[in-house]
């Protein structure tokens, strides 16, 4: 049983003890308020620090959503963000481009740190609330101007939260070149309207892709039922 899930069954056993939910509310409600707070201020730091060095239109800014809960089997997606980052600055590799451009320049890349999804779901915050944090911590970094998010997962269904964010913060419907394996478009997977994969059900009924081309290993008819 994970984390997440005692907190919930914790949580049923305050609510039968007669424990105010509105209590329980107002203490999660901190917690999600100070996870975007984090958020917030390492991009406006970030964009602050840009914008101090001039001539810096858009800069690359890595947001961890370490999340594995929605996954069918195994949580290592979850596990994945602090994988990534030391790949990329592993000394082993070239951190120069073929275009010529320096990632250790923070004007070429930066880095806001990762959405505690961990520690908000030991808080027993259930999975709707979760999305729209992820949500709302893209459109932060998206905010913060020159940053542009590159969001470092995570199982699939982040892919509903972020993608969300970045069409409402464009004001409309946007282009998505998906690379995977499956679709990902069944309706609630093992009963789950945001597992790994339904991810993108959820965003073509929100209506957040304008066009969506999908490069897939294989398709069967059964998803889309």
């Amino acid at each position: 049983m994970g984390q997440g899930t005692k907190w919930m069954h914790y949580l049923k056993q305050l609510s039968a003890a007669n424990v105010p939910a509105a209590l329980i509310e107002k203490g999660q409600n901190r917690v999600i308020d100070a996870s975007l707070t984090l958020i917030r201020e390492r991009a406006k730091l970030k964009g602050e620090l840009l914008r101090s060095l001039g001539g810096v239109k858009a800069s690359t800014s890595l947001l961890g959503v370490p999340l594995g809960h929605n996954s069918s089997f195994l949580q290592g997606p979850a596990f994945a963000p602090p994988r990534i980052r030391e790949a990329i600055w592993c000394g082993s590799t070239n951190s120069t481009t073929e275009e010529g451009k320096e990632l250790n320049d923070p004007r070429v890349l930066t880095d806001v740190g990762d959405v505690p999804i961990q520690e908000i779901r030991d808080c027993g915050i259930d999975d709707d609330r979760l999305m729209n944090i992820v949500s709302d911590s893209v459109k932060l970094v998206m905010e913060e101007d020159p940053l542009r998010p590159l969001v470092l997962g995570g199982d699939h269904s982040i892919s509903f939260p972020v993608v969300r964010a970045v069409s409402e913060t464009l004001g409309g419907p946007v282009d998505i070149l998906h690379l995977d394996a499956h679709p990902d478009i069944y309706d609630a997977f093992e009963g789950n309207i945001y597992s790994h994969a339904s991810s993108f059900a959820r965003i073509m009924e929100g209506g957040y892709a304008r066009r969506l081309l999908q490069v897939l290993r294989d398709y069967r008819r059964f998803q889309g039922d």
